[in-house]
C-alpha cells in the first residue's frame, strides 16, 4: 500500500499547506498537463486536478493525476457524482490509490445542462456526502457501500469543498459539519473576496469547534482583468466580490491591473492566515498557473517544506 500523501503530512504536521489546481485540458496531449505542472513544482504542496469541471470534457481527473505524478507532483484526484454510479467510483478509488494518488476531493459535480454536453444522462447516484462516507468505509472498515470487504484498503486522504458565501449564511458552517463527520479531513473553500464574510464564517466553524476536526484551505483567486472581476461579481453564483476591490482595480493604470489583483490575492493570504483556524491556502489561479510561483514567493510561503 501507499504511504501518506504529502498533503496529509503537511497539514498534520502543523504547517500552513499551499494547494493549487490545474485544469486538464481538452485532448490527450500529457505535455499540457506537464507543463502546467512545471510551473507548481516546488511551489505548492499539492495539486487538485479538476473532474470535467463546468460538465466539459477533458482529459480525466485520474489520467491528468499520474501525468502529475509522475513529473513529482502530489495529485488530488477530484471526483463529481454527476458521470459515475457507485460501482465506477469504487472502482476508480481503489485504482487511484493502487497507483499512489492519495487524496482524493469528493463533490457533487456540476449539472450537465451547463457543459457541452447538455443532453448527457446525469448519474447522480450518491451525493457528495455518501461519497465522503464510502470512501472513509473502504480505508477504515474495509467495506464497500454493499457491505462487502475490500481486499486491501486504499489509504486517501478525504477532502471536500464549501462556500462560506452562498446563501443561506446561517447554515454554511453547519454543512461544513456534517461533511466532517462524515469523514472528511480537509476543506477546500470558494474563492475568498469578502474577508470580513469569511471571518464570520471562521468564527461560526470555531464556535461549532469544525475546526479541530477538520483543516481548513481558504480559497484564493488572482484578479486577470477588471472583466474578470465583474463578472465574477455579477454572474457567478454564490460569489462574493466587494465592490471595493473592483474600483481598486479601476483606479490603477490599465497595464497595471494585473499586478494589482495579484497584489489582492497576496494581502488575502496575509488575513487569511491571521484567522485562526485557517490551515492553509487554495489557490486557483484559473489558467494562470505561471503566477502561482510569484503569489507564493510574495506571501512569504516559499520554500516549501
Amino acid at each position: 500500500m501507499s504511504t501518506q500523501s504529502n498533503l496529509e503530512r503537511v497539514l498534520k504536521s502543523g504547517t500552513f499547506a499551499v494547494t493549487s489546481e490545474c485544469g486538464p485540458p481538452r485532448g490527450a496531449d500529457p505535455e499540457v498537463v506537464k507543463k502546467k505542472g512545471s510551473y507548481l513544482l516546488g511551489y505548492v504542496d499539492c495539486v487538485n486536478v479538476t473532474d470535467n469541471q463546468t460538465s466539459v470534457v477533458r482529459m480525466s481527473s485520474f489520467s491528468a493525476c499520474l501525468v502529475l505524478k509522475g513529473v513529482g507532483l502530489d495529485p488530488i484526484m477530484q471526483m463529481v457524482c454527476r458521470d459515475r454510479n457507485r460501482i465506477a467510483m469504487q472502482s476508480d478509488i481503489l485504482g487511484a490509490a493502487a497507483l499512489g494518488i492519495n487524496n482524493l476531493l469528493c463533490l457533487s459535480g456540476d449539472h450537465q445542462k451547463f457543459g457541452d454536453h447538455p443532453t448527457a444522462k446525469n448519474v447522480f447516484d450518491i451525493d457528495s456526502i455518501q461519497l465522503i462516507q464510502t470512501v472513509k468505509g473502504m480505508r477504515d472498515e474495509g467495506r464497500f457501500i454493499s457491505g462487502q470487504e475490500v481486499k486491501g484498503k486504499p489509504n486517501i486522504f478525504i477532502g471536500c469543498v464549501e462556500n462560506p458565501f452562498a446563501d443561506p449564511f446561517e447554515i454554511r458552517a453547519l454543512r461544513l459539519a456534517k461533511k466532517a463527520a462524515a469523514g472528511a479531513q480537509f476543506v477546500q473553500t470558494q474563492c475568498v473576496f469578502n474577508v470580513e464574510k469569511f471571518e464570520k464564517w471562521m468564527e461560526m466553524v470555531r464556535d461549532l469547534g469544525i475546526h479541530e476536526k477538520i483543516h481548513i484551505l481558504a480559497g484564493i483567486t488572482p484578479m486577470k482583468s477588471i472583466g474578470m472581476a465583474q463578472y465574477m461579481k455579477n454572474s457567478v453564483p454564490g460569489m462574493d466580490v466587494p465592490e471595493e476591490q473592483i474600483e481598486r482595480l479601476k483606479g490603477v493604470p490599465k497595464e497595471k491591473v494585473t499586478e494589482e489583483g495579484i497584489k489582492i490575492a497576496v494581502e488575502t493570504i496575509e488575513r487569511v492566515r491571521a484567522i485562526k483556524g485557517v490551515a492553509g491556502v487554495h489557490i486557483m489561479a484559473i489558467e494562470w498557473e505561471e503566477k502561482v510561483q510569484e503569489i507564493v514567493k510574495a506571501a512569504g510561503l516559499h520554500p516549501r517544506p
